[in-house]
């Protein structure tokens, strides 16, 4: 579209087979001419191809493959001259925050030229979020780039002559997050001056040629830049959210004391919640590992609900919920989630275990070999910590985790006697099946993680919690779409009809139409409901909600 109200134009033809080429992550080139983007081919007769083009923007529906020499490719950026491109790249078994490569190479009219550089062949770190910063008036262009080389992913200029890394945001914070998807990117730049975020323990902050920027009348603490606009150095865009409100985008021109004057272009939606039940989390550092000599770190929500206090005498019940990924981390925002259960009187703690992000590569990479394993340390160890502490009940501990978290639920479940009770939503139960079945991009996550499958076969048995049957001792609820293709509904059977079998409480809530990961509103409020009500049951406390019945076998 290069009209307001004007019709689309269809760049790409449709393929012979229906979704068999794919095109993400473009940008066009400054004469308009050509996007540059990602295409996936679907059509080759094995696993994805992944390629950079040059896609026509006329209608003419011409295609130019432009670089294929890799198994995966991301972040095409042409330079504001459209005299170069730069790139990343890497290859199994790696992720693209465990090993990549930055190309830059001269462009022609849709097609590339020599090489000027390439970064990181052989070498383990992770490069990320490449782009140009224009310069100022009568400056050449600067390349800028996300690195790991030094523990923290910081933001470098990169010198086209001889390859040096030149610091520009560095410090003991990471500016990139890891690369899930395309298009992301946490640093903007334009005129000189170079904006980015810092993701600090409680929260990212903003820093503008290495200063930190307070925003007036703001309580944003998880941030995205979207660009530094050009017509003046101290003005930028950012999308950011709160803990006390969801996500809205801005635009602020920093003084030169480094403060931000704010203007709300989509301002967070009003959510009717009382300032009483929005609370920010506590972070916390905490030991694990065997012996005590490792650190983890967690968020952690106290509950908060003006209108009504808990028994006099009474330590809450603590939830602990494992995040995703597992190269994820806590989010640091406003989560209507966490303000479910804080609400009505459960405190959360969100587990940072060892493989999270946002604590540099070191931290990151401390779940290698270890998924399984130190994460369900860690998790335990974060309940032990808040109890000693005398924060929570030592007798009413819960763990509730999806996905990957699910994993950590149900390892944790099978092996620890920690936990009073557990949810599992459509979790990982056997690695195996993971390792053998999945798409391309986490086709070797495992090799990392766990192992190279098959080679180690016996490590992935004794790592999946659908061979430890037997060990399942607390009340659980499991919950699953029907239609998951990441963890069929037989797995999660499996593990409640053993359950069953032990007469152990255990609740089996299968959702129609869903696959890894609710979608439907009605679905969520749903297991929402379902985890309180059994909870509620098995921990002995009735909830001041009126919930749906609910059937719990064993009980």
């Amino acid at each position: 579209i290069d009209q307001p109200g004007a019709r689309p134009l269809l760049l790409t033809a449709e393929p012979p087979e229906p979704r068999a080429r794919r095109y993400a992550d473009g940008r066009v080139t400054p004469d308009g001419q050509w996007s540059v983007c990602v295409q996936e081919r679907h059509d080759t007769g094995g696993e994805p191809a992944n390629e950079l083009v040059a896609v026509a923007t006329d209608g003419s529906q011409q295609v130019v493959p432009l670089w294929s020499g890799s198994d995966f490719v991301m972040t095409p950026r042409v330079s504001p001259d459209g005299s170069m491109l730069a790139w990343i790249s890497w290859d199994h078994p790696n992720m693209p925050w465990d090993a990549t490569r930055l190309h830059v190479h001269e462009l022609g009219d849709a097609e590339l030229g020599a090489e000027v550089q390439v970064l990181g062949r052989g070498a383990d770190r992770s490069l990320c979020e490449p782009g140009w910063d224009p310069g100022a008036a009568g400056a050449e262009p600067r390349l800028m780039v996300c690195s790991d080389h030094a523990d923290w992913w910081g933001l470098y200029e990169v010198s086209l002559d001889d390859g040096a890394m030149l610091p520009v945001v560095v410090g003991d914070f990471d500016v990139a997050t890891p690369p899930w998807v395309f298009g992301m990117q946490r640093w903007a730049a334009a005129g000189g001056t170079v904006a980015a975020v810092a993701g600090m323990p409680a929260g990212d902050q903003i820093l503008v040629d290495g200063r930190a920027v307070r925003l007036i009348d703001s309580s944003v603490s998880s941030l995205t830049i979207a660009r530094s606009t050009p017509d003046g150095a101290a003005v930028l865009a950012y999308a950011g959210a709160g803990y006390r409100h969801e996500p809205e985008v801005a635009v602020v021109r920093i003084d030169g004391d480094g403060r931000a004057g704010r203007n709300a272009v989509r301002a967070a939606r009003e959510l009717g919640l009382g300032a009483g039940l929005l609370v920010e989390p506590e972070a916390i550092t905490f030991p694990t590992g065997g012996d005590g000599s490792a650190v983890a770190h967690a968020l952690y929500y106290r509950p908060a609900n003006p209108a009504c206090a808990g028994p006099a005498g009474d330590r809450p019940p603590l939830l602990v919920t494992a995040h995703g990924g597992p190269t994820a981390a806590a989010r640091r925002q406003l989560q209507l989630g966490v303000v479910f259960w804080t609400s009505r009187g459960i405190a959360v703690v969100d587990v940072d275990y060892r493989g999270s992000t946002g604590y540099g590569r070191s931290y990151r990479r401390a779940l290698d070999g270890a998924w399984g394993v130190a994460d369900v340390e860690d998790c335990v160890a974060a309940a032990r910590f808040l109890a000693d502490r005398g924060d929570v009940d030592p007798q009413r501990l819960i763990i509730r985790g999806g996905s990957a978290g699910g994993f950590t639920v149900l390892a944790a479940l099978a092996i620890h006697d920690t936990f009073a009770a557990g949810a599992s939503r459509y979790g990982i139960a056997d690695l195996e099946a993971l390792a053998a079945d999945t798409h391309k991009f986490e086709s070797r996550y495992l090799d990392r993680l766990v192992g190279p499958y098959p080679e180690a076969r016996d490590v992935y048995v004794a790592r999946s919690p659908i061979h430890h049957l037997d060990g399942f001792d607390a009340p659980m609820i499991v919950l699953q779409g029907d239609e998951d293709e990441i963890v069929p509904p037989a797995q999660a059977e499996m593990i409640v009809e053993a359950l069953k079998a032990k007469g152990v409480p255990v609740a089996y809530l299968l959702f129609e139409g869903e696959q890894h990961g609710f979608r439907s509103a009605d679905n969520i409020v749903a297991a929402l409901e379902a985890e309180l009500a059994f909870f509620g049951r098995v921990l002995g406390f009735t909830p001041a909600d009126r919930l749906p019945d609910l059937e719990i076998s064993g009980l």
